[in-house]
């Protein structure tokens, strides 16, 4: 195996690992408000947010940009809550399931703001593997491209669960987008609590 193919092997699994769910709730927050009928609008959103991280992880991974650890760990999951968040306020049309609706233009610009932050999240797990390497330019793009696969397995997966909920269940959008968004919201709000650099900004005790 070269090492472009084992660094694209690594960011496949990093990005598809379920101990590293933060980023999977991530791309299922942006993606929510969507099923297979909207994969236009969702290659476009998520290749803001692929923009952002790709941007970020080479300029860390490279050693422009340093960022403590610490904050980038507790910024990850306030991106996942702010994003489920906004899902709330998504208008779907009255009577619909899965038809066409409005779609705020801000969710671009988030993407990509919040691919930057979760690009310095990526570029900590590239840094421990690279360790002494002369070269980094095959690992990164190897990495970075084994990120968008996996990324994108991802999406088909959630953008399918959506279809067959909205399209065949008959499950009515909003419902599907408040459960859904609920659910990551939730789960985000337990890792902010969770995190040690916020429960030691605000006082509680650290585990």
């Amino acid at each position: 195996m070269s090492e472009f193919q084992a660094y694209l092997q690594l960011g496949f699994s990093h990005i598809t690992d379920s101990n590293g769910y933060d980023h999977i709730l991530f791309i299922a927050a942006i993606c929510t408000i969507y099923t297979l009928v909207d994969w236009k609008k969702v290659i476009v959103l998520v290749t803001a947010f692929t923009v952002g991280h790709s941007v970020t992880l080479a300029l860390a991974t490279l050693g422009y940009v340093s960022i403590n650890p610490d904050w980038v760990e507790l910024l990850i999951p306030i991106t996942i809550m702010i994003t489920a968040f906004l899902n709330f306020f998504h208008k779907v049309p009255k009577g619909t399931y899965a038809q066409k609706d409005n779609e705020p233009a801000f969710r671009y610009p988030l993407a990509l703001c919040f691919g930057l932050i979760h690009g310095l999240g990526f570029s900590n797990y590239l840094r421990a593997l690279l360790g002494k390497e002369a070269g980094i330019f095959n690992p990164l793009l190897g990495f970075n491209i084994g990120l968008e696969l996996g990324q994108l397995i991802i999406v088909f997966i959630i953008l399918a669960i959506a279809f067959v909920m909205i399209e065949l269940l008959r499950v009515q959008k909003i419902s599907w987008i408040n459960i859904l968004s609920g659910i990551i919201f939730g789960m985000a709000l337990s890792l902010i609590l969770n995190n040690e650099l916020f429960r030691t900004l605000t006082g509680m005790p650290v585990n």
